[in-house]
């Protein structure tokens, strides 16, 4: 895995820089969202191809970002099952922490029954969001679930590549080495070379990434990384709508 990160990095490091304050208008926090998951040593070749149509995000220096993310969910594991039992609309809560800015947002996610994603966020000074008075208010104004039904449930971590397309429509997250922790089992999982690829636009415009993934044979095909990350960690829980998923993510990894 070192081998091919070192490739990325190399790689990103020809795209053209866009910053964070460049990017202040490209943030599209209500959008449709189109997920891939590929093999990532297919990703030089990818962003190879991409060099001309983006631009690659640059926060210090750096086109590879580390994100420490806290998912929270109730006992019975209610967000998780909902998303399992194929409800349109739900709602994920968790705390996203940018490690090379240290910054932390207490985030809540809405899926509506039209596919679409809105987010809303404040930020936070640290994990300890349910007995701090601001985040508490956020919580129970946004938040379909009572504060004291909820508990920390599950930790990952990844490297996340973020592209911006040259019309600025668009924008485009990759993330790689992602890796997960229980917090009620304990137990942490990773499949090593599963890269996440997300495409995100206010409407259907155009995506030149999309057209590299067709002339590739890839497919739309995505998964929560909550959702993957809790059926790798725990074992009581329910997982029938996601067995199709685990074994297209084995049979395109080559893994048992």
């Amino acid at each position: 895995m070192e081998t091919i990160m070192k490739e990325i990095e190399t790689t990103l490091a020809s795209f053209e820089p866009i910053s964070l304050s460049q990017m202040s208008g490209i943030k599209l926090m209500n959008r449709i969202d189109t997920k891939y998951m590929i093999d990532v040593r297919l990703l030089p070749k990818l962003l190879e191809k991409a060099k001309a149509d983006y631009f690659a995000q640059e926060i210090d220096g750096s086109r590879m970002a580390y994100y420490r993310t806290l998912y929270f969910d109730t006992e019975n594991a209610e967000m998780f099952t909902i998303h399992h039992n194929g409800r349109r609309t739900r709602q994920k809560l968790r705390i996203r922490e940018y490690v090379e800015s240290n910054q932390r947002f207490l985030e809540i996610k809405n899926k509506n029954n039209k596919g679409r994603t809105k987010k809303v966020r404040i930020s936070v000074p640290d994990e300890n969001v349910l007995v701090q008075d601001e985040a508490r208010s956020f919580i129970e104004e946004k938040l379909n679930y009572g504060i004291e039904r909820l508990s920390p449930r599950l930790r990952n971590y990844f490297y996340r590549v973020t592209l911006v397309n040259k019309a600025k429509t668009e924008r485009l997250t990759i993330d790689v080495n992602i890796k997960f922790r229980n917090c009620k089992t304990d137990l942490q999982n990773t499949f090593e070379h599963l890269c996440i690829v997300e495409v995100k636009q206010d409407g259907n415009m155009h995506s030149p990434f999309k057209d590299y993934l067709q002339c590739e044979r890839v497919k739309r095909k995505g998964i929560s990384k909550y959702c993957l990350g809790m059926v790798l960690t725990d074992d009581s829980l329910k997982r029938n709508r996601f067995k199709r998923k685990i074994s297209y993510i084995k049979k395109m990894l080559k893994v048992a």
